[in-house]
């Protein structure tokens, strides 16, 4: 069974604000690199990709759109 926490849905809204991990992280006070595998951990467990990541971008997937 999948259990979301509130931590993991803060994540994925400030990203999806921020449009970036840095500046999420920087929000959240946390490491980009803990948030980043937090994200990877949910996409993993919801078994879709909520973001397209390129080393310039970060945009949210047709699903993460959804998700948010």
């Amino acid at each position: 069974m999948l259990r979301l926490g509130l931590s993991d849905l803060e994540a994925v809204l400030a990203i999806a604000r921020r449009a970036s991990f840095r500046r999420a992280a920087l929000d959240l006070g946390m490491s980009a690199t803990a948030l980043s595998n937090a994200v990877a951990k949910l996409e993993a467990e919801l078994g879709v990709r909520l973001f397209n990541r390129t080393t310039r971008s970060v945009a949210l997937t047709d699903a993460g759109r959804r998700f948010v």
